[in-house]
């Protein structure tokens, strides 16, 4: 966890603090709203002997329906806050309740089990919450900072509890609201090498920002700048947080198309190349082994490149091989090249519309 002290985004990391017992109260609140789901006024009543939510139709003045227990949860759009699905005593339908309308007691006796798996990335506890077929409990609920089970276990290193709450439908690439932070944020900068891998492989955005415009890759690399080199004590967290940066930097490339590559520099295993991207990116310099081999081959032997409009002709060359003549974009005549030199959805796109004139 030493990267709290290293990252002012990652030094708000709290588990939500969920109170074990409850405190005696000795006064009356009462908080009315209305509810959107139902015609209820919502009434908050706690006293020293007990705290109830209370409801009251509208059409019925003397009405009133005592809660029984949530039944389910669900996170507001955007991760802003929760509702609850209210059983309610006096037989009317279940109904939908904004959390700010029910006593602190009731929500924290229905949230706390989960909020203290998330704590203790405790695979077993949520299995059994989850599992429950009387709970229609929401994987992606939120704490008041807008964070995820989710978001809490991959910052503990939890791959199984990672896996669990995924395959229960959990949102991979959910934002919190302090701060912007994703779960592969939080696996990151809590140098977690091995559930970053783990949430890229389940779909997880390497490229989703946070409220600093940082990806998980640039945050990686800013806690690796500001960790101490030559030091034995962190010799063990840089080895683990360049794992990190390179396994985010094989995801990150993977979405990115070279259209060229423009220079080389360094050997060996700091061998890089100054690549130009398809997308209008800025050119980057890249790492050897992340870049295609084709292009890698290509650049080495001096080939210029150019960017293939169309296929307009095939024949069989010299060697007996087909070749293509191709279209260039910024090239005034077309040029016969080998077929491997041809991209093949360009000679599909030939082919096909050769077959479609002969028809």
């Amino acid at each position: 966890m030493d990267a709290l002290t290293l990252n002012q985004s990652l030094s708000r990391f709290k588990l939500p603090t969920i109170p074990s017992s409850f405190p005696s109260q000795q006064h009356i609140t009462l908080k009315p709203s209305y509810c959107t789901n139902r015609s209820f006024i919502v009434f908050a009543i706690q006293n020293q002997d007990s705290q109830k939510t209370l409801a009251r139709n509208t059409n019925e003045d003397e009405s009133y329906g005592e809660v029984n227990k949530i039944i389910g949860s669900r996170a507001l759009e955007g991760g802003t806050g929760m509702e609850y699905l209210i059983e309610w005593k006096d037989g009317h339908s279940p109904s939908w309740v904004p959390s700010d309308f029910i006593a602190k007691d009731v929500v924290a006796e229905y949230e706390t089990p989960w909020w203290t798996a998330a704590k203790k990335a405790d695979e077993a506890a949520f299995q059994r919450l989850i599992s429950a077929e009387e709970d229609l409990r929401d994987v992606d609920a939120v704490d008041p900072d807008g964070r995820t089970a989710l978001i809490f276990v991959a910052g503990l290193g939890s791959e199984p509890c990672v896996k669990l709450l995924a395959e229960a439908g959990a949102n991979i690439d959910h934002r919190d609201n302090s701060g912007g932070l994703t779960a592969l944020h939080m696996a990151a900068g809590y140098v977690q090498p091995g559930v970053v891998k783990q949430l890229l492989e389940l779909g997880a955005d390497p490229e989703v920002e946070d409220d600093k415009r940082r990806m998980p890759l640039d945050l990686a690399k800013e806690i690796l700048r500001v960790t101490p080199k030559g030091n034995p004590v962190q010799f063990a967290r840089r080895l683990a947080l360049e794992r990190v940066i390179r396994v985010l930097e094989e995801a990150v490339f993977e979405y990115a198309e070279v259209e060229e590559i423009m220079e080389k520099r360094g050997k060996g295993d700091n061998l890089e190349y100054l690549v130009k991207w398809k997308d209008g990116g800025d050119n980057e310099w890249v790492k050897a082994g992340l870049i295609g081999e084709d292009l890698v081959r290509d650049y080495e032997a001096g080939l210029e490149y150019a960017v293939a409009e169309g296929v307009v002709g095939k024949r069989v060359g010299d060697d007996g091989k087909m070749e293509y003549l191709v279209k260039w974009t910024d090239m005034e005549d077309a040029t016969w090249e080998p077929e491997e030199n041809v991209d093949s959805d360009l000679i599909k796109e030939f082919e096909e519309a050769k077959t479609q004139a002969q028809a």
